[in-house]
């Protein structure tokens, strides 16, 4: 997300400067950066690296740590916040960015879905603008403001299916890192591409998009679109469906984002219709995917169910990328979490987190002890 955040900071020189950007230990790629488009500010945040610059690095200030992070996402020269740490670990930076009236352009779902009825509250509060930069967030975000709200019926993530989707389940057991990795769209990180493979990350969007958008669990539908062209469907009373479709580049939604409320203003990638060739869509089978339902189960039963479904899921995934799980088990001890863990319905951070801190201690305590869950 960061690399295409870049590519429409380059495209758009006249509209876009880089204030500030954070990496976690890729000290070589800070420096070609710093190098590059000479930020104010660098912010690295890999306790192990703390220091590793000094206070300056060829006229750019460098910060550390989560202070630093609070620090480079409130300078007053900075309008437009692009929140795209992996995981829960960018929800904070996020509040912060929030409390200081940033518009933000949201591509760390695991806030929302972790914290979601509390980030809710603070962006009503200090009157920001969120707008979604994933794919199919975005995509859908723009499909509703062409339409009245009370005219959907329902509305549709789209998913590639990941590594896995043509392979035989019963392989599944036996899948390796290296082929978890192997996404057939997506350039991604090793997460959130391992939780393409299971689906899990459509899981975490379905909950995204009911605390973006509002919709219930009844009125978010997931289909499998092998071709990553189509992004985002609404349905309408009548049964007519409107989609967004585009070359899957994140160029598209990133631009989107930057420039709203304006519009892009000239041509990103010059792509045709009769360029697509097909479209196709299937519904996920439950068997290949089973952690999709557990994920519907987490939002309906809302309070802080999805915060311990992601915990589960961060801590299950970190587990298979040491190869001390198979990938199947992911699923399994989400699943596990999910039902021996005390649902409880907090109002404010300290609730969420609690919860969050609980369901990666269980998760981690069961490895730890041998016991398979």
């Amino acid at each position: 997300m960061g690399a295409s955040t870049l590519k429409v900071l380059k495209k758009f020189p006249e509209s876009f400067r880089l204030v500030s950007f954070s990496v976690h230990s890729n000290t070589k790629l800070a420096l070609e950066l710093i190098d590059e488009f000479r930020p104010d500010f660098v912010c690295i945040t890999d306790e192990k690296q703390i220091g590793v610059f000094g206070d300056k690095k060829n006229g750019t200030r460098i910060v550390y740590g989560p202070t630093g992070l609070d620090e480079i996402v409130s300078l007053s020269e900075v309008d437009t916040v692009v929140t795209a740490i992996v995981g829960a670990a960018g929800a904070l930076p996020t509040i912060t960015a929030i409390k200081a009236k940033k518009k933000i352009a949201i591509a760390n779902k695991e806030t929302l879905v972790t914290f979601g009825p509390y980030i809710n509250r603070l962006v009503k509060e200090y009157g920001v603008s969120m707008v979604p930069v994933d794919s199919e967030h975005n995509a859908l975000f723009q499909l509703l403001e062409k339409e009245e709200r009370n005219n959907i019926r329902a509305i549709t993530l789209t998913a590639s299916g990941g590594s896995f989707r043509d392979l035989p389940i019963e392989e599944l057991p036996n899948v390796s890192i290296k082929q978890a990795l192997n996404h057939p769209t997506w350039s991604m990180g090793p997460k959130i591409t391992v939780d393409s493979a299971g689906l899990v990350n459509k899981g975490l969007e379905v909950i995204e998009a009911h605390f973006l958008f509002g919709f219930s669990y009844d009125q978010i539908e997931v289909v499998i679109h092998p071709e990553s062209l189509t992004h985002g469907i609404i349905e309408t009373l009548d049964g007519a469906c409107l989609q967004y479709t585009s070359h899957p580049d994140m160029i598209y939604p990133v631009a989107h984002a930057l420039f709203y409320p304006n519009k892009t203003p000239k041509l990103l990638i010059d792509r045709k219709p009769h360029s697509w060739k097909n479209l196709s869509f299937r519904n996920p089978d439950p068997n290949r995917y089973p952690a999709l339902a557990l994920a519907f189960q987490a939002g309906r039963t809302g309070g802080a169910a999805p915060a311990i479904f992601n915990a589960a899921n961060e801590t299950a995934v970190s587990l298979f990328l040491e190869e001390k799980i198979p990938f199947v088990q992911i699923p399994r001890i989400i699943e596990e979490t999910l039902n021996e863990l005390v649902i409880t319905y907090p109002e404010d951070w300290d609730g969420f987190f609690e919860k969050d801190r609980e369901a990666r201690s269980f998760v981690n305590g069961k490895y730890l002890k041998g016991v398979h869950v």
